[in-house]
């Protein structure tokens, strides 16, 4: 089996508009497709074997062993190897369960899609479940236990912590959009202008100024004393000078810690002679520069949550333990203990593995103890000085008991400190009993204190700690998400685009929008090139300043990585014809129109759809879309497809005798005369005068008033400054040059009325083909052409992709000559040399058509000829 390609999708998309995120994996059988699992001699078995678990896969059967009973049936390898690289994230800790597989019209070749929770660990999967595959076959040895070792490692790696993670959770369960923005644990809430972004437990509304106070210890301790909160005696020190006379001061026992530190690091607890102190000293001084010196409290460690200034929930924390039994030694409880189901590597459990480190072999030295040490049945061995999760430490819900006094402590603390999100450390008997009664203190005030302890506490109540950090940052009436205008199609998507676009800025919202030649915030190009894909949709709606985005979205992005957004409020589907087929299994326009599908799929449930009326494959997705409203456009109102929804109370746009007019049922409404809207040319453009259309009616929708959208449409003027390369007509002193990408036939056929209708002595156009279209559709570009023009010059400097120069110019050739064998055709090979070229030859009355690919830049070009023409005149 080879692997042929392995995509990551990360949004709606061709398998599944809910399950975002899934890998997509293609594969050829080679050999094996002629062998099912049951011409396999004791494949079976040895899958069983090698993963028993699989056992519980249901498949097609829909009962448990189903799908092992496929496998005795028969089934390809394909198959097997999705539900392998489920089954091996589930036993490394990332259950899934999401899988399909499909044949392509290649035989042998296989998309094998199944689900993923990290994506490096999914794409190891992928990998891993062919090579185990491989050696089932083959019935060699295989060892899945590295496999699934090295998954939970990047797993750790990659994930987000638990109180990120709970936080992301509780945003998603809200239905409010979350983006990753690092590799740790930096995380944006919402789009655009109402974003909120959080690190950890920190987040927008956290202070510095609080987080670098509750980072000092020392300082910390000075504000609770000043403010009458009652803390542990002690002081900072930083030589053994100072330590010596911190002891003298204070006497023993003591605690001490690094000034700086978190998570336990560096600290020890009841050092009760000069010669500890010494080493305890010295061990706090690895992780900050001064050490605080503290007496040592007796009493409990509880921990106390308060978010927004409201106590949301306690733990009491015991450090890491085992409970003897008399019979094993202190090494083998350890190992005992480490086998509770509920304790993992890292963060994935409940509780985290006890390890033995240079804090454990200090405790059990104090005690006259080695690991190798038998205690006497019952006696409780710490292993840790402090009780940090993260250390193996257990908590106990406390939440319900807190003492309303001890709850008043604490929640002025945090607006003492000024912390939204404060972690409260206490030393007490017990927090259900007022501090000043038992003599409790506080220890510490944490900023991005973790949430793992009350989220899951080893006994007692779990707490949904993340819900309040929401109710925090999103309060009701406070909106997550931005406004989000999609649009797909063969051609007119960036026009329809930027004509939207256009419309919206002058309503008044900043908008960021992507095209196929750039990403724009406002009026602003940040970003020159095709961006049409996920991550250009993710870079306008990471922007905190955009306030309604306008995402051009191209076949490429939703195949190669699924949709960047999980839902838009209206999708344009602008047409559906023959471009790109043959790549990417995509063959015909039904394979196409599925693909385009996707966007109309992601309309929210009040949202609506656009499509075009005169489009047959856009009729079909609008008869098949059932969760949204449906609004259609065509160039004629007795369009069947429109008289029947109209009558239905439906919502249409259409050229009514020279007039753009939306129709509500059996009410009409003027919007503009086609011949107003420049794009149109006159309305003798109909490809520019279905976007405008397509652009008015889904602005009408969103609400906008009709003297707004006429007046945007009319002041949109087809230029290298509102549509760069898109019917950018030129009028020089003797001749015309219009610039188009019209990179496809339907695109071509689309200049073709405007072009011959358009007064002229002689037409010269300048085509080239793209390397990835199928070899007819090339042919056609030269067919058009030859039909359209009375001088044909080939410039194909770029776009062969996979093709050789030689194979695109037969192609041209071959259709040119169909159509018109006699025809001038001049094949230049350089973008300037064939610039030179035309106009070195112009006539007087000559329209120059120059399709954008052939020469770069060509509407750029194009203007500074005209800026050198005005100039020397």
């Amino acid at each position: 089996m080879k692997i042929m390609n392995i995509q990551v999708l990360k949004g709606p998309n061709i398998w599944s508009i809910k399950r975002e995120k899934l890998i997509q994996m293609r594969l050829d059988l080679e050999d094996l497709e002629y062998k099912p699992s049951n011409e396999i001699p004791g494949f079976k078995k040895r899958l069983e074997e090698l993963i028993p678990t699989l056992y519980t896969h249901r498949c097609s059967k829909g009962y448990d062993g189903g799908f092992l009973e496929r496998v005795e049936e028969g089934t390809w390898m394909g198959h097997i190897i999705e539900h392998i690289a489920l089954e091996i994230q589930t036993l490394a800790g990332m259950d899934t369960g999401f899988g399909r597989t499909r044949s392509t019209k290649t035989t042998g070749i296989y998309n094998v899609v199944f689900a993923y929770i990290e994506e490096n660990v999914g794409i190891y999967a992928a990998k891993a479940a062919v090579r185990i595959a491989e050696a089932l076959v083959e019935g060699s040895a295989y060892n899945i236990e590295n496999d699934i070792i090295t998954m939970r490692e990047m797993r750790d790696n990659e994930r987000l912590g638990p109180s990120t993670g709970s936080i992301v959770d509780e945003a998603k369960a809200r239905d409010i959009p979350y983006i990753r923005l690092n590799a740790g644990s930096f995380v944006q809430l919402g789009h655009g202008k109402n974003q909120v972004r959080f690190m950890a437990t920190l987040t927008d509304n956290t202070s510095s100024i609080a987080v670098d106070i509750a980072g000092d210890k020392e300082e910390t301790k000075r504000i609770l004393k000043e403010q009458a909160i009652p803390v542990a005696d002690g002081t900072t020190v930083s030589t053994e000078e100072e330590l010596l006379q911190a002891i003298s001061d204070m006497g023993f026992p003591l605690v001490f810690k690094p000034l700086n530190g978190n998570h336990g690091k560096g600290a020890s607890i009841n050092v009760k002679t000069e010669q500890e102190a010494l080493e305890a000293f010295k061990h706090a001084r690895q992780y900050s520069e001064k050490v605080i010196t503290e007496r040592f409290i007796t009493g409990y460690d509880f921990r106390v949550l308060v978010i927004n200034n409201r106590m949301v929930a306690a733990a009491r924390r015991i450090p890491a333990h085992v409970v003897a039994d008399g019979r094993h030694s202190i090494s083998r409880l350890i190992e005992i203990a480490n086998e509770d189901p509920r304790r993992g590597y890292g963060h994935e459990n409940v509780l985290t593995e006890i390890t033995v480190d240079r804090d454990t072999m200090d405790i059990l030295q104090k005690k006259g103890y080695t690991l190798e040490t038998i205690p006497a049945e019952g006696e409780i061995v710490f292993l840790k000085s402090t009780a940090n999760l993260s250390t193996g430490g257990i908590a106990i819900d406390v939440t319900d008991i807190v003492h309303p006094h001890n709850v008043f402590v604490c929640e002025r603390i945090a607006r003492v400190i000024g912390l939204d999100i404060c972690g409260i450390d206490i030393m007490a008997e017990n927090l259900s009993q007022p501090l000043y009664e038992t003599g409790g203190v506080v220890l510490e005030v944490n900023a991005a204190p973790g949430f793992r302890m009350h989220l899951a506490p080893s006994e007692g109540q779990p707490r949904n700690v993340a819900a309040p950090v929401i109710d925090m940052l999103y309060p009701p009436g406070k909106s997550a998400r931005i406004p989000i205008i999609a649009i797909t199609g063969t051609n007119g998507k960036t026009t329809t685009t930027r004509l939207i676009a256009h419309i919206i800025k002058n309503n008044g919202y900043r908008v960021g929008y992507t095209t196929s030649d750039g990403i724009y915030i406002q009026n602003s190009l940040m970003i020159k090139g095709d961006t049409t894909g996920p991550a250009s949709a993710a870079f306008v709606l990471k922007d905190p300043t955009v306030e309604f985005a306008v995402l051009e979205t191209a076949r490429g992005g939703i195949l190669r990585a699924g949709l960047g957004f999980s839902r838009c409020d209206i999708a344009v589907l602008t047409n559906i014809q023959e471009d790109h087929l043959g790549i990417s299994d995509i063959h015909t326009l039904e394979d196409l129109a599925n693909v385009k599908q996707v966007l109309v799929e992601s309309v929210q449930k009040d949202g609506w759809a656009v499509l075009n009326a005169d489009n047959k494959y856009c009729v079909k997705i609008g008869r098949d879309t059932t969760h949204c409203n449906v609004a259609y456009f065509s160039m004629n109102e007795n369009n069947a497809v429109i008289e029947e929804h109209c009558s239905r109370g439906g919502v249409a746009a259409f050229n009514d005798q020279g007039i753009f007019t939306v129709k509500k049922g059996n009410w009409k409404i003027r919007i503009a005369k086609i011949s107003h809207i420049p794009i149109t040319f006159n309305g003798t453009v109909h490809f520019m005068t279905q976007n405008a259309m397509a652009a008015g009616l889904a602005a009408f929708l969103w609400g906008f008033k009709i003297e707004d959208i006429r007046t945007s449409l009319e002041t949109f003027v087809p230029s290298p400054a509102h549509t760069p390369g898109r019917m950018n007509l030129f009028e020089f002193r003797d001749f015309k040059i219009l610039v188009d990408y019209a990179h496809n036939p339907d695109g071509l056929r689309g200049l073709r009325d405007f072009i011959l209708n358009t007064e002229a002595s002689y037409r010269t156009g300048v085509i080239s083909g793209t390397g990835d279209r199928r070899d007819d559709d090339i042919r056609e570009i030269g067919r058009l052409a030859a039909g359209m023009f009375d001088n044909i010059v080939i410039c194909q400097e770029k776009y062969l992709r996979d093709r050789t120069y030689d194979e695109l110019i037969v192609l041209l050739q071959e259709g040119i000559k169909e159509v018109k064998p006699e025809i001038p055709c001049a094949i230049i090979a350089n973008s300037k040399e064939a610039w030179d070229y035309v106009i070195g030859k112009v006539q007087p009355g000559e329209l120059i058509t120059i399709i954008s690919d052939s020469i770069n830049n060509a509407y750029e070009t194009v203007k500074r000829h005209q800026d050198k023409v005005m100039a020397a005149s």
